[in-house]
């Protein structure tokens, strides 16, 4: 897909409604309705017709395209499918939902044949996930004979069944808000390249999935519209092993193609030898080829396999994995315990500072207004530093830019609103003030084009009510 004019920062590309959305994989047990995850403490019902799990029975998915429509309804009351469901072990339930999806997918031969043969028309990549046996057996256990077999669905044919699961992990979007995750496929939007650096953002709607499309940096006419498939905060060799894992290519992208990572260095190590040089992969396309330290003149002999490098970075991920999500100190611990292993900006730490940029004032024993002055300037200088490199590989109007804007102008107001109090010289003041309202101003326009219910779009909201009280410390400092 490229663009066929000019296209600036936050303009729409496009704005579709999905062909089907419904259930991830491995999903938890979920209302099959508005599909909130239905915990053991949860209430909830037995759908009426099929038996399936809701969430009350005035879900307002009932009865919906996108949600528990009636003809799946009557197809799963007519297979006697839920008799399979053991409602008193929610967990082994779950399985079960790998195959809803799918399902919905086949249902549109008969009621949507139009927006079946479009899905139909999108990569299925049969050949190469039938070399793949863990996926392909995968599938055909808990997807294919549970629609042809267990449910006794035999008007669809084995290879059939594999093409939709072929075109959903091919083809499909992550979305939902408010606690749901799910997936959707869309009829355009999977034209869209693939780049670890893209030039698109995009966002859903509550209840409709709608999925929209913008522009995150300016686009020229001509050039090629792109997306990630991959969490661009991970370093390459974990890109693209998810990549030829879950979309099965291979990524040769700008970033992936360079060794420092476009100068992010999300994957370097210090090297244990000389202490000065990075351990950088010899060829980072070649996810075989070995690391070694950049420093030739003082450490030309350190060299690392990459086997040994992936078993460090798992080691190393599992001990970040075990962190408590909002456990501060381990996670000040951990930087400081690699700060002689990992680069600064290594993937594993910008995750750990991301998580503390966020958490310095707004948890209990951290609240943003009784932080000492050492942990604001701490906070202010995690939010540059990690800055710094989204600006390489999440640029322009982009939610992980936007959010951290906002986290930064906590800091720098709270620091400002002290110094005032201690007299400050108001030219300083005035040149700090600036600061904090560049931070706002542009947290406001990139959030506000997320969904007012999501935690982004309320801090959106929040930036724009912060520029207005902003406006009061004119009428003391002049104009700034």
């Amino acid at each position: 897909m490229v663009s066929k004019k000019n296209l600036k920062p936050g303009d729409i590309i496009l704005s579709e409604e999905p062909i089907v959305v419904g259930p991830c994989t491995g999903c938890k047990v979920q209302c099959l309705g508005c599909y909130k995850p239905l915990e053991t403490a949860t209430p909830y019902i037995k759908c009426k017709g099929c038996g399936w799990p809701l969430c009350s029975p005035k879900c307002r998915g009932l009865g919906k395209k996108h949600g528990h429509p009636q003809i799946e309804c009557a197809v799963l009351k007519t297979t006697k499918s839920a008799r399979l469901l053991d409602y008193n072990e929610l967990e082994k339930m779950r399985s079960h939902y790998n195959a809803i999806v799918p399902l919905r997918c086949l249902l549109l031969k008969e009621s949507d044949p139009q927006a079946y043969a479009d899905l139909m028309k999108m990569e299925t990549h049969n050949e190469i996930r039938r070399n793949i046996p863990e996926l392909w057996r995968g599938n055909q256990e808990s997807i294919v004979n549970r629609i042809i077999f267990d449910w006794g669905l035999k008007e669809y044919t084995q290879e059939e069944v594999h093409s939709i699961c072929g075109i959903l992990e091919v083809n499909s979007f992550e979305i939902g808000q408010q606690g749901v995750n799910i997936r959707g496929l869309y009829p355009t939007a999977f034209l869209m390249s693939h780049d670890c650096v893209p030039n698109t953002n995009h966002v859903d709607e509550e209840g409709s999935f709608r999925l929209t499309v913008r522009a995150s940096t300016r686009i020229e006419h001509g050039e090629t519209i792109t997306l990630s498939y991959a969490y661009t905060l991970q370093c390459t060799l974990k890109r693209r092993e998810h990549l030829l894992e879950n979309k099965f290519f291979e990524c040769q992208c700008k970033r992936c193609s360079d060794p420092t990572e476009m100068g992010t260095y999300s994957g370097a190590l210090i090297c244990p030898k000389c202490k000065t040089g990075y351990v950088l992969s010899t060829n980072p396309l070649d996810p075989e080829a070995d690391w070694k330290c950049t420093n030739l003149e003082r450490c030309p002999g350190y060299r690392i396999t990459s086997k040994s490098m992936q078993l460090l970075i798992d080691r190393i991920g599992h001990e970040v994995d075990g962190i408590g999500c909002n456990d501060v100190v381990a996670m000040e611990a951990f930087l400081h315990k690699y700060r002689n292993v990992l680069h600064p900006t290594h993937y594993l730490c910008l995750g750990v500072k991301l998580s503390l940029s966020q958490l310095y004032g707004r948890i209990s024993g951290y609240l943003i207004d009784k932080l000492s002055e050492d942990i604001l300037l701490r906070k202010q200088q995690i939010c540059e530093e990690i800055m710094k490199v989204f600006n390489v590989i999440e640029p322009g109007f982009t939610r992980l830019r936007g959010v951290t804007l906002y986290e930064m102008h906590a800091p720098l107001m709270i620091l400002l609103t002290r110094q005032f109090e201690n007299h400050c010289s108001k030219s300083e003041l005035r040149s700090k003030l600036k600061k904090v309202v560049k931070c706002l101003e542009e947290a406001s326009v990139i959030l506000g084009y997320e969904p007012e219910t999501s935690s982004e779009g309320m801090m959106g909201m929040a930036a724009k009510d912060a520029l207005v009280r902003i406006k009061d410390w004119e009428k003391i400092l002049g104009k700034f």
